[in-house]
């Protein structure tokens, strides 16, 4: 068994797409997805699962999404590993003045491919600051999210995989309940 972090992207963000976490809990144990934990209402759920094949579990989970709640919803899976890695490569941390609630984490479905990489490197984003790696992308909005200059559906497109955002504290929160899980 190991704890896995499932991230729902655009859950209760909007009026759209508003679930109530104790459904999801349930909808995760029908799975039958062990100890399934919620943290905040965005759509954040861990739980312990032996399965291997993490792209597979996330299609499972996003079909009974539509099934039970109505709505299309894609499923972002971590490990505990892959989520400790994610924090450990942050461009940001190291650095002083940044505000943690500024800090965007955004977890991608895929590999979106050097070429696409190198691709959203080339937008010009100032004053946001944008670091990819991998399947994780690192924006800082120094102004805040509130109107960033820099825009979301273009990253999107440039990269053509889905993605969710999450801030550094909720990053960090997760994984601190996913240790928390294992042991």
């Amino acid at each position: 068994m190991r704890v896995v972090i499932s991230m729902l992207r655009g859950v209760n963000v909007g009026p759209h797409k508003r679930v109530k976490m104790d459904a999801v809990r349930a909808l995760y144990e029908s799975l039958g997805l062990e100890d399934p934990k919620t943290f905040l209402q965005s759509g954040n759920v861990l739980f312990k699962t032996g399965e291997k094949n993490l792209p597979r579990l996330a299609k499972r989970i996003e079909d009974a999404i539509e099934q039970t709640f109505g709505f299309e919803s894609d499923v972002i899976l971590r490990t505990t590993v892959e989520m400790r890695e994610a924090l450990g490569r942050n461009p940001f941390a190291k650095r002083g003045g940044i505000e943690p609630t500024k800090l965007l984490f955004t977890f991608l479905a895929s590999d979106p491919g050097e070429a696409a990489r190198e691709k959203l490197r080339q937008i010009e984003a100032a004053p946001e600051e944008m670091w990819i790696e991998g399947r994780e992308l690192y924006i800082y909005f120094p102004n805040g999210m509130a109107r960033p200059k820099l825009s979301i559906p273009l990253i999107e497109r440039t990269l053509k995989v889905s993605g969710t955002g999450r801030n550094w504290n909720s990053v960090q929160k997760m994984l601190e309940m996913a240790e928390e899980m294992e042991s």
